[in-house]
């Protein structure tokens, strides 16, 4: 009688700490440059590296084979199990932006260059 009873105990015990474990406290883990669409409508064409750069913080990597393309990439992975990512590359040709692709909009006056 005594086994069933310290059976039923330690069950008990191991269903009640179960359910308690959606109460534990799980932290969000951010990696890379968290950018805003704010910090995009900055980028003009020909703004050198230097000035992307200044606007955007260091790439999360840059390509070894051509360094005329940046990555900037930002993953949040949330306690909760919501997961956010966003990117954007930036293209160079002779030290001057050309182009960006990725999930932020274009600025309408992205092709304007900044002395014009």
């Amino acid at each position: 009688m005594k086994a069933v009873v310290k059976t039923a105990l330690v069950l008990a015990t191991a269903l009640t700490l179960g359910a308690c474990s959606s109460w534990i406290y799980r932290i969000d883990v951010p990696q890379g440059n968290f950018l805003e669409q704010k910090d995009i409508d900055k980028l003009r064409v020909q703004m050198t590296k230097e000035q992307v750069r200044f606007v955007l913080g260091n790439p999360v990597a840059e390509n070894a084979f051509d360094d005329d393309i940046w990555h900037y990439f930002y993953a949040l992975k949330g306690g909760r199990g919501e997961n956010f990512e966003k990117q954007l590359i930036a293209s160079f040709k002779d030290d001057k932006l050309v182009d960006i692709t990725g999930d932020f909009k274009k600025p309408d006056n992205f092709n304007t260059p900044l002395d014009k």
